[in-house]
């Protein structure tokens, strides 16, 4: 009989959690020693504490390998006959996170959903990788906090921090190669990216973060300010979707472009951005991902009813989703439903009483920001957090919710409920909602439109919004 036990965590964190694994000893595994090497067998299990689903499931880039249910203790176990080694990812609910697996590991994950990443630690054969790799992740997130300070330092500062912080991390890799001599070429190459490429990322972010904090274009930097690129390997495409990989080669992408001198809410910034990226990624499905976030960014950067038919040529040249591009085609569609410096028509939103209501008569004389919101697209703590900024900066505006595809639960519970409604499928407002992606209109007190297709994340729209209260 097998009995899964503990192995040493190389990171101080594995002192807090250990209590926490202790829970994890008393799922064993019933299968013989002999027979789990001839059969070639990996065993993925664990313990979802507060689980929201009754299920796991284990990835390998987009496909499932996998479906584990969870029991009555809400524990699960699986096997995984002939698994090639590699980085997956397993999700519950709408949270992932990942996992290295080798052939005849024995892994098992304990974690609690209201606190996903940082209550996870890993026990059993093949444990201390995934630790060293939720370590990474989780001090990641930390400097995240940190860089936002450092972005205000001058290049050579900033240099200086970054080279610090390197050499800690190198140090830890260096220590675990030497402790680990026969570890596989394969998890060392993950392992580096999980420690220096958010790093490198926060390197390529300098630029453009640096200047929209300090508004200052006289820290130029030169070409050692990168000299992080000559460690990169690019066209990873097995790894594409890693976390630390995917977004360092994002922010490297962002940053080419932004170094052309575009404005970045322009369209000559969104052409250079979708012909760098088809140009620098090769993975058929992530180059068509970052085609598409960059039309979605391009139309919330705008916040305008008005459009560049080159920009979207560009687009559909380039992209071979035919699901992503019918989503473009609809967007683009939608803003030409409503025309700005004519008066809104009407149409019915219906609050949470179940009362049908008027939006004409809603905003009459009224300066007005109806914003339209969808959970799939919106956070709801980023509307929260804006439409509360917003009120309170502009308190002679009047600020409408409209929830897309709605009904009478999950409104936004830390806004006034007399200023929210929602859409029924017979409301003419769904005409210039096809695509069901969040927009906003900017309506001044007679009724015109200032504005179709404001974002609440938008400069422009704080600055219509700005001229707007004064009127």
């Amino acid at each position: 009989m097998l009995t899964f036990v503990f192995e040493m965590r190389l990171s101080l964190n594995m002192i807090e959690r250990l209590s926490k694994l202790i829970a994890l000893l008393t799922i064993v595994v019933l299968v013989g020693c002999s027979e789990t090497s001839e059969k070639n067998i990996t065993y993925f299990g664990g313990k979802i504490i507060n689980p929201k689903v009754n299920y796991v499931v284990l990835f390998d880039y987009q496909t499932a390998i996998d479906t584990f249910y969870l029991d009555q203790n809400n524990n699960f176990l699986g096997e995984l006959p002939s698994l090639k080694e590699g980085l997956f990812y397993f999700r519950h609910s709408n949270e992932h996170q990942y996992i290295y697996l080798k052939p005849k590991d024995s892994v098992l994950i304990r974690l609690n959903t209201w606190d996903f990443d940082e209550s996870l630690v890993f026990s059993g054969k093949g444990a201390q990788r995934n630790n060293l790799l939720i370590d990474c992740f989780l001090d990641s997130e930390k400097e995240e906090k940190q860089f936002f300070s450092f972005y205000d330092l001058d290049p050579e500062s900033f240099t200086r921090k970054v080279d610090a912080i390197e050499e800690i991390k190198l140090k830890k890799y260096k220590e675990y190669t030497t402790k680990n001599p026969d570890e596989s070429e394969n998890f060392l190459k993950v392992f580096k990216i999980a420690l220096t490429y958010p790093l490198y990322g926060h390197v390529e972010n300098y630029p453009l973060v640096h200047r929209m904090k300090k508004h200052d274009v006289s820290h130029e930097v030169n070409k050692d300010f990168y000299k992080h690129r000559e460690k990169i390997t690019s066209s990873q495409d097995s790894i594409i979707y890693y976390s630390a990989y995917r977004n360092y080669v994002v922010n490297n992408i962002y940053n080419i472009v932004y170094s052309h001198g575009h404005k970045t809410d322009s369209d000559e910034f969104t052409i250079d951005l979708l012909k760098t990226i088809n140009h620098k990624i090769t993975n058929e499905d992530f180059k068509n991902r970052l085609l598409r976030q960059a039309m979605l960014s391009h139309f919330y950067r705008q916040s305008t009813c008005q459009y560049n038919p080159k920009t979207f040529e560009t687009y559909f040249s380039l992209s071979t989703n035919s699901s992503d591009e019918n989503l473009i085609t609809r967007l683009l569609n939608d803003t030409k439903r409503l025309n700005v410096g004519k008066k809104v028509t009407d149409f019915r939103i219906t609050d949470y009483n179940h009362t049908d209501r008027s939006i004409t008569t809603l905003i009459k004389k009224k300066n007005s920001f109806v914003y339209f919101w969808n959970p799939q697209y919106s956070s709801r703590d980023y509307i929260n957090s804006r439409i509360y900024y917003l009120t309170r900066k502009f308190p002679t505006i009047k600020f409408i919710g409209v929830k897309i595809d709605g009904n009478a639960t999950g409104r936004l519970k830390k806004i006034d409920i007399k200023s929210q409604y929602y859409l029924t499928p017979n409301s003419d407002a769904n005409e210039f909602l096809t695509s069901k992606m969040p927009r906003a209109l900017i309506i001044n007190n007679k009724g015109v439109l200032i504005n179709g297709y404001a974002s609440l994340a938008s400069d422009n729209t704080y600055k219509q919004l700005k001229e707007l209260s004064k009127k």
